[in-house]
């Protein structure tokens, strides 16, 4: 079955022609470009600001011009994740879909449906004229998931409105009214290769695998850092025996936990084989620890490589792996004020080795800014005392909840005579773009929601099929009670 048979079908033809169109975070031309013909193609008023937003826009049902102007949101981006054996360029190539029971997911990849079903949604209500609403415009931004160029370039005027409402939330059942804030703090240190040892035994040491996810929703649930839990390892060998480390290179996206790390490591021929027994011990021990949290089938695993050229000086080496293995990860606090809601986090992102230098990558999220900062410093002060250069990047303002939302009230109230229960109204750690919304357009009434999204921000990333269903009609009857 293609997706294009599913139900509804204007809201899953909207989506499959959105995954066709290569859409990584900052490489949005492609997409830009399609909108833009999209909605000329379909006779639909539509303007791009600076920074690469597309507004369109549909005039009101007739009879209901002075209803409230209604903002529809969606970002453009979409996370690009892969397994490691997925061959996939995600500048050029679609994403595959498959049907499988009550999902869609992607063949080795992330899907897009965060934030794609929120995009396909807001093009189904322009295509579709059954609806009953008050004036719409439909506002696509770039680069949320990292960098909020859209939001944060948002121009006084491009869109106006009274209602904005969010297509970006990932449960059906759950309306959002608050989120996290955040920041990104990158940590470079100066490396200078030397030359290879001749007397090493080598091996590729990978943790792969592991679950991964969205560094904001899914860094409560205890899974695993492959970064940190592979320079544990080297620490704990490093603590007793001598070691070489030619490169190490784990994670990718500031916003996906890492699922997997590779190190390239040399050792002492007469402890080739004490590295080896050591390698699976840790492994089964990893396995026990994370025996409910994790994928059964993760691996941590080292088999034989050739010698490189060179390597990371000593020093550098050691001071990377305990710096790596000391930084704050995972759940740093939990809110006093709404139960049960992290409230900040980190996430140590990624290392990579671009030419002469090592660069570590952690995003820290909370609900309270200076939280955020604290987190922020506190790895910058680690990581600036084995000599890092430290910089922070796309820091973004929290959205504070109010919970006396008018349009918040209309979609209670909706929710209940649709499904017949009350629906969650919680705020999020995560980020979205509502908080720089309330900055630029102060007095904008503002939710968020979405159908039920599992594993976004890794290749695990699926959509459920009914509540696909679901989130249409209450998205539409939403529309029409505030008509």
């Amino acid at each position: 079955m293609k997706i294009t048979d599913l139900q509804p079908k204007l809201i899953w033809e909207c989506f499959d022609e959105i995954t066709k169109v290569p859409r990584p975070t900052f490489h949005l031309e492609k997409m830009k470009e399609f909108l833009v013909g999209w909605a000329d193609k379909h006779g639909i008023a539509c303007q791009t600001d600076a920074v690469g937003n597309v507004m369109m826009s549909k005039p009101a049902t007739p009879g209901h011009e002075n209803a409230p102007r209604v903002i529809l949101q969606g970002h453009q981006d979409m996370v690009a994740e892969k397994r490691g054996d997925k061959v996939h360029d995600f500048l050029t190539d679609p994403i595959t879909t498959i049907v499988d029971g009550d999902w869609v997911k992607a063949d080795g990849t992330t899907l897009g449906a965060d934030n794609g079903m929120g995009c396909a949604a807001a093009m189904a209500v322009l295509l579709d004229d059954t609806l009953v609403h008050g004036p719409i415009q439909c506002l696509f931004t770039v680069d949320e998931e990292q960098g909020l160029t859209g939001a944060n370039g948002l121009q006084s005027g491009f869109v106006e409105g009274d209602i904005l409402l969010n297509l970006d939330s990932e449960e059906h059942g759950q309306l959002v009214i608050g989120c996290a804030g955040g920041k990104i703090t990158v940590c470079e240190i100066p490396c200078e290769k030397v030359a290879a040892p001749a007397d090493l035994v080598w091996y590729e040491v990978k943790l792969d695998h592991f679950k991964g996810g969205h560094s904001g929703m899914e860094i409560g649930l205890g899974r695993g850092n492959a970064n940190q839990q592979l320079c544990r390892f080297l620490w704990e060998w490093g603590a007793v025996e001598k070691y070489a480390l030619a490169s190490i290179d784990g994670g990718n996206l500031a916003n996906a936990i890492p699922r997997e790390c590779h190190a390239l490591v040399g050792v002492q021929a007469d402890k080739a084989v004490k590295f080896e027994e050591e390698v699976k011990k840790f492994s089964d021990m990893l396995h026990a620890e994370f025996l409910l949290a994790e994928n059964p089938d993760f691996e941590f695993v080292a088999s034989k490589a050739e010698m490189p050229a060179e390597i990371i000086d000593d020093a550098t080496a050691r001071r990377l792996v305990a710096a790596v293995f000391a930084c704050p990860n995972g759940v740093q606090g939990m809110s006093r004020a709404v139960e049960g809601l992290i409230e900040t986090s980190d996430n140590l992102a990624s290392i990579k080795m671009p030419e002469g230098k090592i660069v570590v990558t952690v995003h820290q999220r909370s609900s309270v800014d200076s939280r955020r900062d604290e987190i922020a410093d506190r790895v910058k002060a680690l990581f600036e005392m084995i000599g890092a250069e430290v910089k922070f990047e796309d820091a973004y303002v929290g959205w504070a909840p109010n919970p006396e939302s008018k349009v918040l009230k209309v979609a209670e109230a909706s929710f209940k005579e649709l499904f017949g229960y009350e629906p969650r109204v919680e705020a999020l750690h995560a980020g979205l773009e509502c908080g720089l919304f309330l900055e630029k357009m102060p007095g904008l009434d503002m939710i968020s929601f979405g159908p039920t999204l599992k594993d976004i921000h890794s290749p695990s990333e699926k959509a459920n099929i009914p509540s696909v269903a679901d989130f249409w009609k209450f998205l539409t009857d939403i529309l029409r009670r505030l008509a």
